[in-house]
């Protein structure tokens, strides 16, 4: 037998082996392959719950998060809100009168207490609602607002000053008239008609307007009129003339113009408003520094803010010119601008505010 006989059956078995195996290496692969296309497949199924149980953990614990967040921003306001208050002004150049509240509270030392009115209550702006109670009368619920009885009686049309207990009486949130807008109304003639005057119509916050350049009313909306009566009612007060800045004051500070008096301090207007046609001169209430002198188009207008000793402020506002600078030191009674009608303002007047500490204080317990 030869050699090659010899090998033949040798490379025939040889051939079916590797045939196996390769057949066995095809069959692996796609094994292989459909085992992972199904891991695959059962991972993502898998994947996505995961997803949405992480989701809703997510959420559980951002709000830790962001309790613990703002627990932070409230220590920070805490700790650096002092020195933030101490380097910087109340009013800046960029910021909007309309953004400066007309009243604050803070902590004031018993010193303070003796110049400044002890406001009680927060000022409301808004009407709502009194049940009548046992024993109440028209004088007892007036004094419990704040408002006058005549504001009661006018807001309830009431004939008489007999209640009844259960009775509903509408409260306004000052003593005045509540007026809805007629046809023709403007703040003009309803200050005309109802003995008030349109600059303390456009005082009050809570009066809104459609043009706030012209102080256009929108027909039906409810507009209250501080200070106003009945057309058959006397006035409340009559303006008092003011003493000239020019012939001192016995008080911390000067006047600062000649006129009158067109509105008083209140709880929502901390300040005293003095109205004069010929555009005085407006003088400083004491020797300070200024802080800030500039114009904004509503609110105050134009205005200049003094820093003085002890941490007090003065603010003059609705000038129609000034002649300071921030940083300028003026001396007292100097003349720092002219009195006009910028900002929120209806005639010719300046707008006088104290303030120690940010806080709004009685500019009247000064003057005097």
């Amino acid at each position: 037998m030869s050699l090659s006989s010899k090998l033949e059956p040798i490379i025939e078995s040889s051939k079916d082996f590797f045939s196996e195996v390769q057949d066995w290496l095809i069959f692996l692969y796609y094994y292989t392959r459909k085992r992972l296309i199904v891991a695959a497949v059962h991972f993502e199924k898998g994947k996505d719950v995961l997803v949405d149980l992480l989701l809703v953990k997510r959420g559980r614990y951002s709000k830790h998060f962001l309790n613990i967040s703002f627990l932070f921003l409230i220590a920070g306001a805490v700790v650096g809100g002092p020195a933030i208050a101490q380097y910087y002004p109340t009013v800046g150049r960029n910021i909007s009168s309309a953004d400066i509240p007309y009243s604050a509270e803070s902590t004031i030392s018993q010193e303070d207490l003796t110049t400044i009115t002890d406001e009680s209550k927060k000022p409301r702006f808004e009407i709502f609602d009194y049940e009548v109670l046992k024993g109440d009368t028209l004088a007892s619920i007036a004094d419990k607002f704040g408002i006058s009885v005549d504001t009661i009686k006018w807001a309830n049309s009431l004939k008489t000053e007999k209640l009844l207990p259960g009775q509903q009486l509408r409260i306004p949130p000052v003593t005045g008239i509540v007026q809805k807008v007629a046809p023709g109304d403007t703040i003009y003639s309803l200050a005309k008609k109802y003995k008030s005057d349109a600059q303390k119509i456009v005082n009050f916050p809570a009066n809104d307007f459609s043009d706030l350049d012209t102080f256009a009313l929108n027909v039906g909306q409810i507009l209250f009129i501080p200070d106003g009566v009945m057309p058959e009612a006397a006035p409340i007060y009559q303006p008092a003339p003011v003493p000239q800045f020019i012939a001192g004051a016995g008080g911390k500070y000067m006047w600062p113009a000649t006129g009158i008096i067109t509105q008083y301090p209140v709880s929502y207007h901390m300040a005293v408003d003095i109205a004069n046609n010929s555009a005085p001169p407006i003088a400083a209430g004491d020797a300070g520094t200024v802080s800030f002198a500039g114009c904004v188009r509503y609110g105050y207008g134009c205005y200049v803010i003094i820093n003085h000793a002890d941490g007090y402020q003065t603010l003059y506002a609705h000038l129609s010119s000034y002649n300071v600078e921030v940083g300028d030191n003026v001396g007292r009674g100097q003349v720092i601008g002219k009195m006009g009608s910028t900002g929120r303002s209806t005639g010719i007047h300046v707008h006088f505010e104290v303030r120690k500490n940010g806080v709004l204080l009685n500019p009247l317990s000064f003057l005097k």
